[in-house]
């Protein structure tokens, strides 16, 4: 069962982090959105406090938030999904539309990607914890392979504590790396999901093209799609002001 954590009460909101992310990233949303809904952080398989597994797949993961849908006996949710998330998400309501009232896509297209984490993969393998005792040092490690400091930081949220001694990494790093040709993986041609949809792209974004638009029309026919003005891929942490007003008025609408 996925590890989550789960806020107020009311219509559920499921939000799905991003590749090497976790639940814990979406905790300020969270205690907005708990104000009107029941917010369910979810950590996907290989991330965060979740299970670890060999296998990595998008219908895999769509499995995975059934199985956590059922358990916790939700009807109709709203998904929210950031990058890997919104693959997830998107797979998840073209396989089941009717367990989907609206859904939320952040800063992600259907199409296929090429690999482009393999120097961040390449400096989380590097980090040898029987030497690198503190925090620092695995930033100073990490650093000649991940230059930008917010990238960093977003990544050593995923370290803990293993033994008083011994720092680790909360992700299942080795199926990661060894997945990461599928992380990219454009949606089925034959998935459509006809319901309510948002699509958010980040001005500074490059994940999602203009060209991608009629792409993700064809897929969505009801989606909606807004730039997040002053935001990266990270739309979410660069302008968090805006991206909350356009999900809430989404849902509101």
């Amino acid at each position: 069962m996925l590890h989550s954590q789960i806020f107020g009460k009311g219509t559920p909101l499921l939000v799905l982090h991003g590749f090497l992310g976790m639940s814990d990233n979406w905790k300020s949303f969270a205690k907005k959105w708990s104000e009107d809904y029941q917010v369910h952080l979810i950590d996907q398989r290989n991330h965060g406090r979740s299970f670890h597994s060999n296998n990595f797949s998008y219908s895999l993961m769509s499995e995975d938030l059934k199985q956590y849908i059922d358990h916790h006996q939700l009807n109709k949710s709203i998904l929210l999904g950031h990058s890997m998330g919104g693959k997830t998400a998107m797979t998840f309501a073209t396989q089941r539309p009717n367990r989907v009232s609206h859904l939320i896509v952040a800063d992600i297209a259907p199409k296929k990607y090429p690999i482009h984490h393999q120097m961040i993969i390449n400096g989380l393998l590097s980090l040898d914890f029987d030497q690198l005792k503190t925090r620092k040092a695995v930033d100073s490690k990490l650093s000649e392979f991940v230059p930008e400091v917010s990238i960093r930081q977003f990544l050593l949220k995923n370290l803990f504590w293993k033994t008083p001694n011994q720092l680790g990494l909360r992700i299942n790093l080795s199926s990661l790396a060894n997945s990461l040709h599928l992380i990219g993986e454009a949606l089925n041609k034959n998935a459509f999901f006809e319901g309510s949809t948002l699509f958010l792209d980040g001005e500074q974004s490059n994940y999602i093209l203009p060209e991608d638009y009629l792409y993700i029309k064809n897929h969505f026919p009801q989606a909606t799609i807004q730039v997040v003005p002053k935001a990266g891929h990270w739309l979410h942490a660069q302008n968090p002001k805006e991206f909350l007003k356009l999900v809430d008025q989404f849902l509101n609408f």
